[in-house]
């Protein structure tokens, strides 16, 4: 009895300590979870909830563009570390256009891919990585390289890149029924 009212405590302990993401409001009011407007159902799949949010249009049209529409539709699990529209505007002008163009399919592929993680990540999974590694975890991409996990100086979770980019997860926990949706503020490359 005392271990399950430990386990209760300290649940609500890390909960308390985590910020406010779209998904924590909503598990409290009881909703699903909101992501650039639209509502995320853990009963769809990764796609079937990216295309409903108007922070990740250009997301979507780059997965169609590379062809992973069917990949990020299949049972999965994959965490995705999704990028929003934003993120891709701040990247040098015009290279979402040229990445676009079906000749650099095979380099948005990569970009794409380097964003995907296999398996089921939410925060405080990757934050028990980082913990257990001592402040640092590391995971391997769909593409290959890994991307690297510590932890934000405002309790969230931090993943940078090859090239030393660091992106805050700003909407944490976007439970899909093939994974999980981690919502990023930069375009990660490999």
């Amino acid at each position: 009895m005392q271990t399950k009212h430990l386990r209760a405590l300290m649940a609500a302990a890390v909960f308390s300590a985590m910020p406010m993401s779209g998904f924590a409001q909503s598990m409290m009011s009881g909703t699903d979870p909101m992501v650039g407007g639209a509502a995320m159902y853990p009963s769809r799949n990764i796609i079937q909830n990216a295309v409903n949010s108007k922070d990740h249009t250009t997301l979507v049209a780059a997965v169609k563009a590379a062809g992973l529409v069917q990949t990020l539709e299949g049972p999965g699990p994959f965490t995705v570390f999704a990028p929003t529209n934003e993120a891709f505007a701040a990247l040098p002008a015009g290279t979402v256009d040229t990445l676009l163009k079906p000749e650099n399919k095979a380099e948005l592929t990569k970009i794409l891919t380097y964003h995907v993680v296999a398996g089921n990540y939410t925060t405080t999974k990757l934050k028990a990585l980082i913990a257990a590694h001592n402040g640092i975890a590391m995971l391997p991409t769909v593409a290959g390289p890994d991307l690297t996990f510590t932890l934000a100086s405002n309790g969230g979770v931090n993943v940078a890149d090859d090239k030393g980019n660091i992106a805050n997860i700003t909407v944490a926990d976007v439970n899909q029924s093939n994974g999980e949706i981690q919502v990023v503020n930069k375009v990660l490359m490999p």
